[in-house]
Parts: C-alpha cells; sequence; structure tokens
C-alpha cells in the first residue's frame, strides 16, 4: 500500500460525513474524528486544509466554535445564509444549539 492510499481512504471517510452535515448544524474537528473512527482531530483539520473547498468547510469548526481567522468572513456569509446559531459577537458556533449528532445509524 502506498503512502497515497491511507491518506486518500481517510478522505473518503471524511468527505462524506462532513457532507452529511446538514446546513445551520456544525461538527467539530474532534466529533468528526470520532465519528470516523479514526480519532485524530488534527487528521481532520489536514484532510479540511487540504480538500475543504470541496466540502462545506464552515460545518466542522473547532471545540470552542471557532475557525481560524483567515476563514472567518467567508464562515459568517454561509453561516447567516444557513442560520447557524452563533454566540454573542458572531465570531463562533454556538455548540450547544448547533452541533449535530451524527448521521443516523443504519437500520440493520
Amino acid at each position: 500500500m502506498t503512502a497515497r492510499a491511507p491518506r486518500r481512504r481517510y478522505l473518503d471517510d471524511v468527505g462524506p460525513l462532513v457532507d452529511a452535515i446538514p446546513p445551520g448544524r456544525v461538527l467539530t474537528y474532534g466529533d468528526v474524528a470520532e465519528l470516523t473512527g479514526w480519532g485524530a482531530p488534527r487528521a481532520v483539520g489536514t484532510v479540511m486544509a487540504r480538500h475543504g473547498h470541496e466540502l462545506p468547510w464552515w460545518r466542522v469548526v473547532r471545540a470552542d466554535g471557532s475557525l481560524a481567522e483567515g476563514l472567518l468572513a467567508r464562515a459568517r456569509l454561509h453561516w447567516a445564509e444557513e442560520g447557524t446559531p452563533l454566540r454573542v459577537g458572531g465570531d463562533a458556533v454556538d455548540l450547544e444549539r448547533a452541533r449535530w449528532e451524527g448521521p443516523e445509524p443504519a437500520a440493520g
């Protein structure tokens, strides 16, 4: 297996989950790591840094509900459009109200 294969597999797990986050809701990097079973929030950050332009990146936030300063202005536009609950001041998502629980488990 090449070094690229595990990275691609990680994107294959992270991408569909991020795409599934409903408008107006968010997950933290740690939530995505836990839900994908990879358990590495920084790895999710790496995937988002490299492939976020392909995904609704504004729906994946830090553990405190914030994003990197360079992303904030664009994220605010998306958050306003989607009605994402924000903390007072609008610089971070209100995780208590906006956090998504993840996809429903498959019936089986």
